[in-house]
């Protein structure tokens, strides 16, 4: 028995699935390619099924991993992404298969793009007002948590955020908390750019990587 980290991607029409959905999925995927996997003992056994850091509904994963433990040592990596690809839909593609190295508890951050759908506006003049937000003092938005909705000032965690004119739009690179101590949803930066600067853009939004509390790529 050995636990292999399984990294994948999760784009396309994909990043409308929920987690519960995405585990069944990738269940059900490992079941049809006939991986062998490993099955608590006692009275409800169960696969050892573990995803690192679940995607918020919405948001594009370009590299998401998942943990698993399966009896048969010899089956080999080549052969793990190429069966599970063939059970998989095209919009979870399996890129590569790993020994875990990190534990999923040390995730702290993850590294984003999102990209705004300017329309006939003027990229340039929005790249520059959303520029100008970031140098406001506070920039507070609400945020949902377990007891209800909280103001939350988001300005002290985009300290690593780069806005770039694009000819389709505007760009956003950013890093923010992510993680069980504190998880920032970049989805908070768009409501904050509808908010101050009455812009209700499209968002599209990708989460690129993961990385430690000493941004250390995820591995």
């Amino acid at each position: 028995m050995k636990t292999v980290r399984v990294w994948f991607k999760k784009v396309g029409t994909a990043r409308y699935i929920s987690h519960l959905d995405l585990n069944r999925c990738m269940s059900r995927a490992i079941h049809k390619a006939k991986i062998p996997l490993w099955y608590t003992q006692g009275f409800n056994p169960h696969a050892f099924l573990t995803f690192a850091l679940p995607l918020s509904l919405g948001i594009s994963g370009e590299r998401e991993s998942m943990d698993v433990k399966i009896d048969d040592g010899d089956i080999s990596r080549e052969e793990l992404i190429e069966r599970l690809n063939l059970a998989l839909p095209d919009d979870i593609p399996v890129f590569d298969v790993t020994e875990p190295v990190m534990k999923p508890g040390l995730i702290a951050y993850a590294s984003f793009l999102i990209t705004l759908d300017t329309e006939d506006a003027d990229a340039n003049e929005i790249a520059a007002q959303i520029k100008e937000l970031l140098g406001y003092d506070q920039i507070v938005v609400p945020k949902h948590t377990k007891s209800g909705f909280i103001d939350l000032d988001i300005k002290p965690y985009l300290d690593k955020t780069k806005v770039t004119p694009k000819n389709s739009g505007v760009e956003i690179s950013t890093v923010l908390p992510a993680g069980s101590t504190m998880n920032i949803n970049p989805a908070l930066l768009s409501d904050a750019i509808k908010k101050y600067l009455n812009l209700d853009l499209y968002a599209d939004v990708r989460r690129i990587n993961i990385f430690d509390s000493n941004f250390r790529i995820f591995e």
